[in-house]
């Protein structure tokens, strides 16, 4: 990076992490699986149009794509999706079944031997029929899957329920080859799990205005020897209970993640395995996520931790943790188990998320799959602290700090830096403390960032995450003022060029804070929701449309409050500058909100740019988007900070 070290203004280093390289290591491998010995996962491929692809691990250590494209190994199911795709092992060589994001049919095909084959119909009502979490069945010569099916043109005109579907395509264009295991009603429900004999099936289910972190239900029934299932009966869970995640131990007794004690942790036929103030589950924003995988010893995979999290060894017997050994501190709710082997994705502040592998005999881990390569020098990276801030009423506030850094600047003595206050989505989620090249653009350039993982946020127990009952738009914001402001008061920030930006429900939160408060000089709001009312009366899609009865109150008896809340209806408070990013084909948060926000800023002079992009939904995913979004919002912050970044184009705002 060269020997002496430069004088530059904050927010004006020259730096190698462009936009362009950001975009193209955003999204991580998710979905991993064994067949047979092999292991594969999917990736994203932001360049291709942003879709996600199935790559195969040969036993040799090579990774290939195995679907070229335009497949797009993508499930739609709650619109945030589920596991798409499983395999399994024939005398030709590996069967795989996938859901393609296009059409959502699901389809058969085995590597080298042509096209895949639909195995599903399409049906021309509303969203259709869509599918999550096959589970081949080869010996009854079916897969069982989540089916979700639209009855109606509107959002909230839906069902869903285990099905059978064929493995020789005879339901392809014939619906009634479809063959609806259960007749147990819930408005939702997760892929049935067998047990080792194949007698009995779990699955999870809950219904409006539950959200699956609030309560769930754990199903058993009996496999009948037509192979539906028969005699129904929940077993644990309830409207204060979430069951996160449910599974079989090798001899058969069931296995479930609850939080009944205000913490996900592990239970066996009703009984803790390793009770602590620890999550050992996810909120379970889509199908299929997995936390703990048994192993054929006995012994129980687990990604558990608070805030953080580790992937371990459980022994059920004992309760002894043994956790793996790497670089790694943060591991996602995807696992798979063969034997003794256990194959996981982690990250920590220095790395990328990667496939590993941990041998439960031995204990080695090592990198199989999208190992991380540094893309500039890693001396660009951040140098992140996790913190914890004081929030109003002494209440606890977790967040990642990431100062400016580079290696070949400084700033002149006595200028404080910019920051933007990073809220995430959700908001039952939480921001991991892992590289991310998206923060690296700004921190690398002189800008630093904070990640606020606000009260609501999972990965801290119940009593964190109920916070944000009914105080969406008050807890959130707070949190996020309270770290701005500590942060300034501590020398840290420059309390002058404070920003906030955030998507979806981190949206939300970023509109709501200008519209709030007078801590932030700008903010950038991406696919946001803006506007309670519309959100909580058909605008929005099924999963969430009741979402705002915990959040914000139930609608009929607190109809003022989903009004006054709103940033759409508060546009008019609106001084600071903002950036609105929108997908056009957003079914989550509609374009509509925007529009209606941008009504109450118009003509008041308020400066602001709306940027609009064709073929993105809810959470952008091509690349060309990406950069484009990226520059504009660095542009947003030079023109409001008075930075002078090179080579970033102007963002043209109206007032």
């Amino acid at each position: 990076m060269g020997e002496s070290v430069q004088t530059l203004p904050y927010g004006s280093w020259p730096s190698l992490v462009d936009a362009a390289l950001a975009a193209a290591h955003d999204g991580r491998p998710d979905d991993v699986g064994f067949v047979g010995d092999e292991v594969w996962w999917t990736a994203p491929r932001p360049t291709e149009g942003g879709r996600r692809t199935l790559v195969r691990r040969h036993p040799d250590g090579t990774e290939e794509s195995v679907l070229p494209a335009p497949w797009n190994v993508r499930s739609r199911v709650i619109e945030y999706g589920g596991r798409p795709w499983a395999a399994y092992p024939t005398d030709a060589g590996p069967q795989v079944v996938f859901v393609n994001f296009a059409d959502q049919r699901l389809y058969s095909w085995r590597p080298g031997a042509g096209e895949p084959r639909p195995l599903t119909p399409v049906s021309p009502v509303g969203g259709g029929l869509r599918w999550a979490e096959p589970q081949p069945r080869p010996e009854r010569g079916e897969v069982w899957c989540v089916l979700e099916e639209f009855t109606g043109e509107g959002p909230t005109d839906v069902r869903r329920v285990p099905v059978a579907v064929p493995l020789d395509g005879s339901a392809a264009d014939d619906r009634g080859a479809l063959r609806e295991l259960t007749g147990e009603r819930h408005r939702f429900v997760t892929g049935p799990r067998p047990s080792p004999d194949g007698r009995r099936v779990a699955w999870l289910a809950w219904d409006h205005p539950r959200m699956p972190w609030d309560g769930t239900e754990l199903i058993v029934a009996e496999v009948g020897p037509d192979g539906t299932f028969q005699d129904a009966r929940t077993v644990a869970g309830g409207p204060r209970e979430s069951i996160a995640q449910v599974d079989w131990a090798p001899d058969g007794r069931l296995l479930y993640t609850s939080d009944r004690t205000g913490w996900w942790n592990v239970y066996r036929d009703g009984q803790p395995l390793c009770p602590r103030e620890e999550e050992f589950g996810a909120p379970l924003w889509r199908l299929g996520q997995r936390s703990f995988a048994p192993l054929d010893s006995g012994l129980i995979a687990v990604v558990h931790g608070r805030g953080a999290t580790a992937l371990g060894i459980l022994d059920p017997e004992t309760g002894d943790l043994v956790d793996a050994v790497g670089p790694w501190t943060e591991f996602a709710a995807t696992l798979a188990v063969h034997g003794e082997r256990v194959v996981a994705v982690g990250a920590s502040p220095h790395s990328a998320y990667e496939v590993v592998e941990l041998d439960a005999r031995t204990g080695r881990t090592r990198v199989i799959g999208a190992p991380h390569q540094d893309a500039v020098d890693p001396a660009c990276y951040p140098r992140p602290r996790g913190r914890t801030f004081t929030g109003p009423g002494g209440r606890e506030i977790h967040a990642h700090v990431y100062p400016p850094h580079h290696p070949g600047f400084r700033a002149p003595d006595g200028e404080l830096p910019p920051y933007v206050i990073w809220a995430h989505g959700g908001p039952t989620s939480r921001s991991p403390l892992v590289l991310d090249l998206e923060i690296a653009y700004f921190t690398s350039r002189g800008i630093g960032v904070a990640e606020v993982n606000y009260g609501g946020s999972t990965g801290y127990g119940r009593e964190y995450r109920d916070r944000l009952r009914e105080q969406w738009g008050v807890v959130d914001v707070e949190d996020c003022a309270a770290v701005a402001l500590a942060l300034a008061d501590e020398g840290t920030a420059d309390r002058e060029r404070l920003a906030v930006r955030g998507g979806s429900a981190g949206g939300w939160t970023a509109a709501a804070s200008l519209a709030t408060t007078d801590v932030y000089a700008c903010g950038t709001v991406i696919y946001p929701v803006l506007d309670l009312t519309g959100w909580a009366t058909g605008g929005t899609h099924d999963f969430e449309s009741q979402y705002l009865e915990s959040l914000i109150g139930p609608h009929a008896q607190v109809p003022d409050r989903y009004a006054e809340r709103s940033p759409a209806g508060r546009a008019d408070r609106v001084t600071a500058p903002f950036l609105l990013l929108q997908g056009l084909d957003d079914v989550i948060c509609p374009p509509a909100q925007c529009e209606r926000f941008l009504e109450g800023v118009a003509g008041r002079g308020v400066p602001h740019a709306y940027l609009t992009f064709e073929g993105e939904g809810h959470g952008f995913r091509r690349a060309e988007t990406m950069v484009r979004a990226l520059e504009a919002e660095l542009s947003l912050y030079s023109q409001v900070f008075g930075l002078k970044p090179p080579g970033v184009p102007t963002l043209e705002l109206t007032r």
